[in-house]
């Protein structure tokens, strides 16, 4: 039994879509609340380009009362639970995302245009994070250190932070949401969530699994809205950390507003990340995950390897390859399980991607498919681009220096080993790099010369709960999943305790 209404079916095998959700509230202090003013937004379904769902437009006084709701639930309940205590919380929420992923899918695709079979992917590894973090609730360990002086016991321990505030994007609302709540809450911590303001209803309707699950009030919120509501959240004093995910552009302007108010960070930001093909590899494989690697999720994701660096020798067969089967890739309504490639997010996210694609033809850029939208039958609405691949890139193009954040594959010719290093290097990003060859020893050393936080070999856009995520450079720092995304919302804490009958000099430092 789901927490959701269902109203039939889609006319999809096995598909059954949740009565939309017309009327959202911000949860604050386990409390649904109206905007205290009033005022709304729409939820646009990219696909037929329907105002679906309305959304609260947090005030600055609505985001005052989440911060203090996190602060007094920290202060009077959750710093005190035991990590037992939280795991069962958290591994009751995983249940019931997991009971919930197929309602909960549909509505992330109705909100973002990502394909169903994504989506309900992402909620299932949503889940197993929240079971992954749950585990560590009570493993939280500290460190006994040796010192110099025998009659001194020192030891350091992780404690929490207090408050987090927890900005995500649009392109994977949960899946972002997931790669930062549930260690944030096992280490102890309270938090207030801002979703993006074009796919904010999943973060909601997660709120009434957290009610279900018996989370005590206060321990998350969520507040909506547009930018000036992420402002008032980061520029508060009483948040005492902030994780981001987004782009470079607001990484720089939270990341500076952290700095005044001295608060850490840790940015989850873009990427413009190089999918190296070797000749020695194994083409067939290495093609099906260059395209994996751009056009799934249409693109719209940080670690996209829309920078393709092939060896001269299969070069001309690597293009053509792409370009027959990019051709085959079905494209329709995101909630029908055989759609393989949905629409842009939003309609500035659709103009910003066809600027991108003029640009590059202007730069002289070879169009060898794609390249403009798809308006064909039931695409005729929807925010639709065609897989897109340009040929004969050079790397300082600008389709091969910005991150354009959508289905758009620059392909780039190259000579040998050092060459693939150089240019995949010469970008202000480092999020994550492929490569593939079945040479063991250039794997090694690709891995070694890379100047990004991932790199995948012989396989793309692989994740795990236990691997650590996260970039150098203008990609951010800090890092998710895994113990050190854990670690990520933990502080330090060092203990000196002295058991000797000694007097000390209280003027001298004892060495």
């Amino acid at each position: 039994m789901t927490l959701f209404d269902w109203t039939g079916y889609l006319g999809f095998p096995n598909m059954r879509i949740v009565r939309m959700v017309k009327t959202c509230k911000l949860f604050i202090d386990g409390q649904w609340t109206n905007s205290s003013d009033g005022k709304t937004f729409p939820a646009v379904n990219p696909f037929n380009q329907e105002t679906w769902a309305t959304v609260p437009a947090a005030t600055e006084a609505d985001v005052d009362a989440a911060i203090a709701a996190a602060r007094r639930a920290y202060e009077t309940k959750w710093r005190h639970t035991t990590g037992v205590e939280r795991a069962t919380l958290l591994n009751r929420l995983a249940n019931l995302i997991e009971e919930n992923a197929e309602p909960m899918s549909v509505l992330e695709t109705t909100d973002n245009g990502k394909v169903i079979r994504e989506t309900r992917s992402q909620m299932l590894f949503a889940a197993r994070l929240f079971r992954f973090f749950a585990g560590y609730a009570d493993k939280i360990y500290g460190s006994v250190i040796p010192l110099d002086q025998p009659q001194i016991v020192d030891y350091a321990v992780r404690e929490p932070y207090g408050v987090i505030a927890v900005i995500t994007a649009w392109n994977s609302p949960i899946s972002l949401l997931s790669n930062k709540l549930p260690a944030a809450l096992a280490a102890g911590n309270c938090v207030v969530v801002k979703p993006s303001e074009h796919a904010s209803v999943t973060t909601l309707e997660i709120c009434k699994l957290v009610e279900k699950a018996g989370f005590p009030p206060g321990v998350i919120n969520v507040v909506t809205g547009a930018g000036d509501v992420g402002r008032w959240l980061v520029a508060s004093k009483g948040v005492d950390k902030i994780s981001f995910t987004g782009s470079p552009t607001v990484g720089r302007e939270i990341a500076a507003t952290a700095g005044r108010n001295l608060r850490p960070v840790t940015l989850e930001l873009g990427g413009k990340s190089p999918n190296i093909i070797f000749a020695d590899a194994d083409l067939d494989k290495a093609v099906i995950g260059a395209l994996a690697g751009i056009f799934g999720a249409t693109g719209q994701t940080c670690i996209a390897g829309s920078r393709l660096l092939v060896q001269r020798p299969v070069y001309q067969q690597v293009v053509e390859s792409l370009a027959d089967r990019a051709g085959k890739i079905v494209m329709g309504d995101p909630r029908d399980p055989a759609t393989e490639m949905g629409t842009a997010a939003n309609e500035p996210q659709f103009n910003r991607i066809m600027e991108f694609i003029k640009a590059a033809r202007n730069d002289g850029a070879r169009l060898v498919t794609g390249g403009e939208p798809a308006r064909e039958g039931a695409l005729a609405k929807g925010l639709f681009i065609k897989p897109t691949i340009f040929a004969e890139v050079n790397n300082q193009m600008r389709v091969a220096r910005e991150e354009i954040f959508g289905p758009v594959l620059s392909i780039i010719p190259f000579e040998e080993e050092d060459e693939a290093v150089t240019m995949g290097n010469d970008t202000e990003y480092g999020l994550a790099c492929g490569v593939w060859t079945q040479n063991l020893s250039r794997a090694m050393r690709m891995i070694r010369s890379m100047r990004t936080g991932v790199v995948w070999v012989n396989t793309y856009r692989m994740v795990s709960a236990q691997a650590p995520f996260g970039g150098m450079k203008n990609s951010g720092f800090g890092r998710e999943r895994g113990e050190q995304g854990l670690l990520e919302f933990t502080v330090s804490k060092n203990v000196m305790i002295d058991f000797s009958d000694e007097k000390r000099d209280p003027f001298a430092i004892k060495v």
